[in-house]
């Protein structure tokens, strides 16, 4: 089986944010009508979920779950450790 985890991002809401809505860096957006990227979230088809604030991190964490599945479990944990990350801001809200 193929294990997906796509990235999607989420306005303050809840609601999804469109790809085309385009942000700089910190979230800010530059389609006028986009309230602001609040988290982005990632899903895997197994169960697993990572939400928070950086796009950047929530991507790295997905990169590390995915070779889980044709490793074993725990095999990416002692080569390649999760670095605690502190969110400025709260993580996705729940819809």
């Amino acid at each position: 089986m193929t294990y997906r985890a796509p990235l999607t991002n989420h306005h303050s809401d809840g609601t999804l944010c469109p790809a085309d809505h385009k942000h700089i860096s910190s979230g800010n957006p530059l389609h006028t009508d986009c309230p602001s990227r609040a988290c982005t979230r990632a899903v895997c088809s197994c169960g697993w979920k990572k939400d928070e604030s950086g796009k950047g991190y929530v991507n790295e964490c997905r990169k590390r779950h995915l070779p889980s599945h044709t490793q074993g479990q725990n095999a990416l944990s002692a080569v390649w450790p999760l670095i605690p990350y502190r969110s400025r801001r709260p993580s996705c809200p729940t819809t």
